[in-house]
């Protein structure tokens, strides 16, 4: 029996787990053994984070005849991105950038100038998916040595801010701009600096560092292997170039469910987890700023991404629900060129935990800290026009508001230092919420973005909009 961080390993050899229930590490297993085997992979890692912890590793296959573990790198293809777009996202949180500056104001000689910094993180500036020249995973870095040499004649495919198109020599360009607002300092460097070092992920880096597992391609109609290229895509790297463990993987699932005031808080964090393209009809699939979303046959909505490189495949998805998976990642790595479905692998091992062990809620406690009365006396039934809502305090002076039955618009909102609150989600994200007060200094009712929300239906000594006939309610039309 083996550990890993305090975790039971399961494996051929051993199939204990630990934290986790014990019917709940069988079907992990089950699915990553059912995935190794039919997707033909030489070896395949999985885990399961929760709550921030690791509680649950499966090693299945073998590097170099023996059951892999841990600390063994594999390469994680386009999970790179999100790491480079937490780069990106500390500029702006430091004021250095805006996501809606053009890229032309910070990096100068690339192509496309106008493409804004939010376009490239979420694949929406509509330029090419590859990089000029032959096939960039598989030839040395040195064909494209900088931003100018990406792209062909042709960068934009489609037009900017329309919809998305997946782009690699997007966050090329990523990486140069991080460089250039970081003093001429390797992308890698600062990368290794701001972001690993602090969440302790001593195992990703840029090259292949022992113990590492080789890349294969499996052959399609025989059982046999191919060794694949591990080039340095140079220029390319932003794009898919980073090595981890799955230890180090899980740790980055960690940071991207919760954020981390050291790297980048929760807010900017979740800003990444947020759809940031139009979706194009019953979406399935979605992405954010450096995140891919993943909506499941059964509506789970995951956050994280996918990654492949020649004889490699990676995978991280976060469940996102509050009621069901917040917080439980899986992890998915194989040394093989296709052959496993990894994203299904990671998601299941999601849904699997949220399954079998639904996430317990929170223990009620009231508030605590001083009580608010004049916040408190808020609380309770207002009304838009004549439809019912409550409003409700919450911790931290936040305020929730939502429709007393039936469907409607709900939102929680985070008070500000002038007196109002300003809404954190749903139709009202970003709205303004206040109390209007009377000549008295009593609250005479709601505004929130111009809609009026009174204590009586349609009160007429309120001001609302339109006004209120001055007969009142009837029993005929």
């Amino acid at each position: 029996m083996r550990s890993w961080d305090g975790v039971v390993v399961s494996s051929d050899e051993d199939r204990q787990g630990a934290e986790l229930l014990p019917g709940t590490r069988r079907a992990l297993w089950w699915r990553l053994a059912v995935g190794q085997t039919e997707g033909r992979a030489p070896s395949m890692v999985g885990a399961v984070v929760r709550d921030g912890q690791p509680v649950w590793l499966g090693l299945r296959g073998a590097v170099d005849g023996a059951v892999p573990h841990a600390d063994m790198q594999y390469r994680i293809g386009s999970l790179t991105k999100t790491f480079v777009a937490v780069l990106v996202l500390r500029l702006r949180d430091e004021g250095l950038l805006g996501l809606a500056d053009p890229l032309g104001k910070h990096l100068d000689g690339t192509p496309v100038p106008d493409a804004t910094i939010a376009q490239l993180l979420s694949h929406s500036a509509g330029l090419a998916a590859e990089a000029r020249g032959p096939w960039w995973e598989r030839t040395p870095g040195l064909l494209r040595p900088g931003p100018a040499d990406l792209f062909g004649e042709r960068p934009r495919r489609h037009p900017a801010g329309r919809r998305h198109h997946y782009s690699n020599p997007g966050y090329a360009l990523l990486g140069a701009l991080v460089e250039r607002l970081r003093d001429g300092e390797h992308w890698g460097a600062v990368l290794r600096r701001e972001v690993l070092e602090p969440l302790g992920m001593t195992r990703t880096t840029l090259d292949p560092v022992a113990p590492h597992a080789a890349g294969w391609a499996v052959h399609p109609w025989a059982d046999v292997l191919l060794p694949e290229p591990a080039e340095d895509t140079g220029r390319m790297a932003p794009a898919g170039q980073l090595w981890s463990t799955v230890s180090d993987v899980c740790r980055w699932a960690a940071f991207l469910a919760r954020g981390d005031e050291r790297v980048l808080g929760a807010a900017s964090v979740a800003e990444m987890r947020t759809p940031a393209v139009p979706a194009e009809g019953d979406w399935s699939t979605g992405y954010g700023l450096g995140v891919q979303l993943l909506r499941t046959d059964d509506g789970r909505v995951l956050a994280g991404h996918t990654g492949s490189m020649p004889g490699f495949l990676a995978s991280l998805w976060v469940g996102t629900d509050a009621g069901t998976d917040e917080g439980v990642a899986g992890v998915t790595l194989a040394n093989c060129t296709s052959g496993p479905a990894i994203s299904g692998i990671a998601a299941d091992f999601v849904r699997i935990v949220a399954e079998q062990e639904p996430r317990i809620a929170d223990p009620w406690r009231p508030l605590t800290g001083p009580l608010d009365e004049e916040l408190l006396a808020l609380t309770g039934p207002w009304f838009w026009g004549s439809a019912p809502y409550l409003l409700r305090l919450r911790a931290g002076r936040e305020l929730e508001l939502s429709p007393m039955s039936g469907g409607g618009r709900s939102s929680r909102f985070r008070p500000g230092e002038d007196g109002s609150w300003t809404g954190l989600d749903g139709y009202y994200a970003g709205e303004t919420l206040r109390a209007v007060r009377a000549g008295d200094g009593s609250v005479s009712h709601l505004d929130l973005g111009t809609f009026v929300f009174t204590r009586a239906p349609y009160e007429p000594s309120v001001p609302v909009p339109g006004g209120v006939d001055a007969g009142g309610w009837r029993t005929e039309g």
